[in-house]
């Protein structure tokens, strides 16, 4: 069950991380200001240049008051009102279905051409929505209202007839993202947005809520979205060039009613910065197609902001690999966040946010990486305290690059295991000096562990002056038989040479003997609370503490069993018998690993054969064993076949009485 806990808080770590830097994320694109612009400036860079080309707009075409219009007038603000009354039923004439005047009239003028604009709005069978500003907008240079313009504008413009001018610009920036869809009047009166309202003169229906324009894109380069004709044409140019459709006139100068749009994330001057009567030219034919706004609102923005989120923390979370690969595939998970957003808005429509996930992405990576990695430190920590007094540094640093590799837990594997023990040590460490005991045993067991070291096994404890070490554990280890099996040649090499020093100085140390043996069992840290020790556990261990005994019996160093001597190809063995340990019922054969010098010998080859002609169970086994025993008295197992082949046994089977 605990072990189901630690799971699901890891499991949940990175989920949490990923949540905590989506908000994170979207409060900083909202709250600082750089990153709040570059959202923004990426979102206008995308409608500039991944707006999918569209045809010139057959719905609306824009009526331009130009500086060429001006310059046929007296005076220039405000504009001729006779003009506007001839352009109306011009614009009438020719078949229009719908008229937005886009002009302020806040102050009189020639009293004769005012008359005639009121009577031609009047008079239009055509529908008209006016341009017109809320009582708070018309000031004068103190900043208070200006009741005498106040009281023209309301007596010129009906309030049928009447549409929001209002252009807003967002807070960041100042530039115009979305549409006005109307205002509530301090009288209690509600004034449509300009788009809104002259839809409505239509009898077209649309939200009142505020909505993120969807800007029109144009032909080609050289193409505007909207077809647009300086007013002062309009009676010269053909029917066909109006008819049903949209007009809107309004100020096409270049001082005069601009707004800053996202156009001007590429184009300086007037391109970026566009008339008002143009802007409500795309409001107008935004929601007269129906066409939706390319945003997918806050909810969806944080939503893709935590999705990014998740594979950043996922990312950063990941052990298989280390963090200089990560930090690339990041910037490629970023960089195709990108490819696809922009891929989206051009062939679908929709805009995605891009900086607001990677940031959160890069935030949930770093945040991910930054637990993931203090759990490491404290995990290769506890692996450094706890494995390099068992292996060398060589495996406690493959450990430490890649703590997968071990199972902290109880873990049943294939392993071969090592047993030493050195004669007549009892006897030894009762006749010398306890100082002296001390400084001979640390000596020995310091060799000994350098040897299992450089080989690569694990010492799994010392049992005074004995020796158990495992190889496939807690590193994998292919050739672990054959590693044991040359380590124990090393040994020999080694304790022969110290007990060789030993005994000249009058110290009587013993023979090492060695056991080996391979098979599945248990390995992993066991103990109390208070103490523990990682060890394996078996009987194959059981076992190769028996063979390590057998070497009393057979007078021989190193016995190793049958089942690890067979996974070592390159190593030199000979046959030694067919053992039945105390306490098991099947034999196990047993064999003695030589050197490449002592393989090579005439002797050697004479002892395989000899045993060879004992497992047929011939005659002649007797004689061809006491020939090599007399050749050499010493070696113990030549002797113990001679033994049983005069007591007459022709068996290499031998059932054993004591461990």
């Amino acid at each position: 069950m605990a072990g189901l806990k630690i799971d699901l808080r890891k499991a949940l770590v990175p989920v949490a991380i990923a949540a905590i830097s989506a908000l994170l994320a979207t409060a900083a694109v909202r709250y600082i200001s750089f990153l709040g612009y570059a959202e923004h400036f990426i979102r206008d860079l995308e409608t500039t240049v991944l707006s999918p080309a569209q045809k010139q707009s057959a719905d609306i075409v824009v009526i331009g008051i130009t500086e060429q219009t001006l310059e046929r007038f007296p005076y220039r603000s405000p504009i001729d009102r006779k003009f506007l009354a001839d352009l109306l039923r011009a614009l009438e004439a020719k078949g229009v279905r719908a008229i937005g005047l886009d002009v302020l009239f806040d102050q009189p003028t020639e009293a004769a051409k005012d008359d005639d604009l009121k009577a031609a709005m009047a008079g239009l069978k055509t529908p008209l929505v006016v341009s017109y500003v809320a009582p708070e907008d018309v000031v004068d240079e103190s900043g208070a209202i200006d009741k005498t313009r106040r009281q023209f504008l309301d007596g010129f413009v009906p309030p049928q007839d009447r549409v929001m001018a209002d252009i807003k610009t967002d807070a960041f920036d100042g530039t115009v993202r979305w549409m006005v869809p109307g205002r509530q009047m301090a009288d209690g009166s509600y004034i449509p947005g300009f788009a809104r309202g002259l839809l409505a003169k239509l009898g077209i229906e649309t939200p009142a809520a505020e909505v993120e324009i969807a800007w029109r894109g144009r032909p080609n380069e050289e193409t505007e979205p909207f077809g647009e004709i300086p007013a002062q044409n309009v009676a010269l140019l053909p029917p066909v060039l109006f008819k049903n459709k949209i007009a809107l006139i309004g100020a096409e100068l270049s001082l005069t009613d601009r707004h800053r749009t996202p156009f001007a994330a590429v184009y300086e001057g007037n391109r970026g910065t566009i008339p008002g009567v143009v802007i409500h030219a795309h409001s107008i034919d935004q929601l007269l197609s129906g066409r939706q706004s390319p945003g997918i609102g806050e909810v969806g923005d944080f939503l893709c902001a935590v999705l990014l989120a998740a594979v950043g923390a996922a990312l950063g979370a990941s052990t298989t690999l280390s963090l200089h690969r990560r930090i690339p595939l990041g910037v490629v998970a970023v960089a195709l966040w990108w490819a696809a957003g922009g891929a989206l808005f051009h062939y679908v429509g929709v805009m995605i946010a891009l900086v607001t996930p990677s940031f959160a992405f890069a935030a949930a990576m770093w945040g991910s990486e930054a637990f993931t990695g203090h759990e490491a430190r404290q995990q290769k920590e506890y692996i450094r305290g706890v494995f390099s007094r068992y292996v060398s540094a060589k495996v406690v640093h493959q450990l430490l690059s890649d703590p997968k590799r071990l199972s902290m837990e109880g873990e049943r594997r294939e392993m071969t295991f090592l047993f030493t023990d050195v004669a007549g040590f009892t006897t030894l460490s009762e006749g010398v000096e306890s100082h002296q005991l001390a400084r001979i045993l640390n000596d020995y067991l310091d060799g000994m562990c350098n040897v299992i070291y450089q080989h690569d096994g694990t010492i799994d404890k010392f049992i005074g002056d004995a020796v158990f070490a495992v190889f496939n554990a807690p590193t994998d280890q292919p050739d672990h038989a054959e590693r044991a099996v040359r380590c124990a040649l090393e040994l020999d090499q080694f304790a022969e040479a110290f007990r060789a020093a030993q005994n000249a100085a009058g110290v009587p140390f013993g023979v090492t003997r060695i056991g080996i043996h391979g098979g599945v069992a248990t390995i992993g840290n066991f103990g109390s609370h208070a103490l523990t020790q990682y060890t394996a556990l078996g009987d194959a261990v059981n076992t190769a503490s028996r063979l390590e005994g057998l070497n009393k019996y057979f007078g021989t160093r190193i016995c190793v069993s049958e089942v690890t001597s067979s996974h070592c190809r390159d190593v030199p063995f000979r046959p030694i018998g067919l053992v039945v340990v105390k306490g098991k019922t099947q034999a196990l054969g047993i064999n003695e690993p030589l050197s490449e010098e002592r393989a090579a010998a005439d002797y050697i080859a004479r002892y395989r054969h000899a045993y060879q002609r004992l497992e047929a169970g011939a005659e002649d086994a007797l004689a061809l064993f006491e020939a090599l025993h007399a050749e050499n008295p010493y070696d113990g197992c030549v002797a113990v076949h001679v033994e049983r082949l005069r007591a007459g046994t022709r068996s290499t089977e031998i059932a054993m009485t004591e461990k």
